[in-house]
């Protein structure tokens, strides 16, 4: 073959792999990025976070924009991007209310209905009461919720029949007493609660009340999780998240984690799938963001593909019985 076909050849060999690579998707408009939950809460929290994380290392050609959809528990916002059918231009992130809102109301939402793109890190919860709480242990607050009248104690959460009101009746139930649960519109709000002392304790997660733990307004008790917290890092200056004991080591048999996960319209291509799972792949490998993880005291796991599939088909039967016990189920 003559020399100059062969350059000739190769020249239109790396303008096609170049066209090739030019041609992987990406959006093309500003994204939405919907929080099925109010502001202040740990979704809105992690969401804004990557929102700026995004823009500040440019990895997407186009802004984040956060929306929050938090009417109906959440069921505003996963119905809009049901709605949404094929548009790749939207994103959600994930919450217990995932699975709590259509099994609490019939909604007619599943997240089968969304398409599956990241697990982001799995949230905990920790037993908080005020600094001026008499309680200085989980063991001392249980033993005292055990042994008062029932309705005696006031707990504050997030939303109804959600993930804050089941691990209060997994509270009530290992204790034998009515706890008095009441329903506030996301978790910024319920911290500032128990910082005025209009209820006796939250179940907070710790990026919601972290600020008011530093400041010395509020004290945790204990993590529900089967086992401590990594950190070791002192956020006051005598304790760390690792210094919490569990809620099962203080006598309190509950666990309970929760999903921070990114999921898209359904109907969207694997390509445009592809994109955010790229990004948001880049984005976990940011100092940044591992210094959010230690913040928020994060418990870091992250799925994708089947693995994040089942996780979530797992997790969904695990609601259903937990809902069933506390009596949330739809009739």
């Amino acid at each position: 073959m003559h020399k100059h076909t062969i350059h000739a050849l190769g020249a239109l060999a790396l303008a096609f792999s170049g066209h090739a690579l030019a041609a992987a998707w990406q959006p093309s408009k500003p994204v939405e990025f919907v929080v099925p939950a109010g502001t202040g809460g740990g979704a809105d929290q992690m969401a804004r976070f990557i929102q700026g994380m995004v823009a500040k290392h440019q990895l997407s050609p186009q802004p984040i924009v956060v929306v929050n959809k938090s009417g109906g528990a959440g069921a505003e916002g996963f119905l809009d991007v049901k709605g949404d059918k094929g548009n790749p231009h939207k994103l959600v992130i994930t919450l217990s209310n995932l699975y709590t809102t259509p099994l609490a109301t019939g909604v007619p939402f599943n997240w089968r209905d969304l398409t599956p793109v990241s697990m982001m890190a799995l949230d905990q919860f920790v037993l908080w009461v005020n600094e001026d709480s008499p309680y200085k242990t989980a063991g001392d607050y249980f033993k005292a919720v055990k042994s008062q009248p029932s309705g005696t104690f006031k707990m504050g959460g997030t939303g109804s029949k959600q993930e804050d009101q089941i691990i209060t009746v997994m509270l009530e139930k290992a204790a034998g007493k009515k706890i008095i649960y009441v329903p506030f519109k996301g978790g910024g709000d319920v911290a500032v609660q128990l910082v005025g002392k209009h209820v006796d304790a939250t179940v907070n997660n710790p990026i919601e009340a972290e600020s008011h733990w530093r400041a010395g307004k509020l004290r945790p008790l204990c993590v529900f999780d089967d086992k401590p917290m990594p950190y070791t890092e002192k956020v006051t200056a005598k304790q760390s998240w690792q210094d919490l004991p569990t809620c099962a080591s203080q006598g309190i048999p509950v666990s309970y984690v929760m999903l921070r996960g990114i999921f898209m319209a359904p109907g969207v291509t694997p390509e445009q799938k592809a994109f955010y799972a790229g990004m948001l792949d880049k984005l976990r490998q940011l100092p940044e963001w591992k210094d959010f993880m230690a913040k928020g005291a994060f418990r870091q796991e992250a799925l994708q593909g089947e693995a994040y599939f089942d996780w979530l088909a797992r997790n969904e039967q695990l609601h259903r019985t937990l809902m069933k016990d506390a009596g949330f189920l739809a009739q």
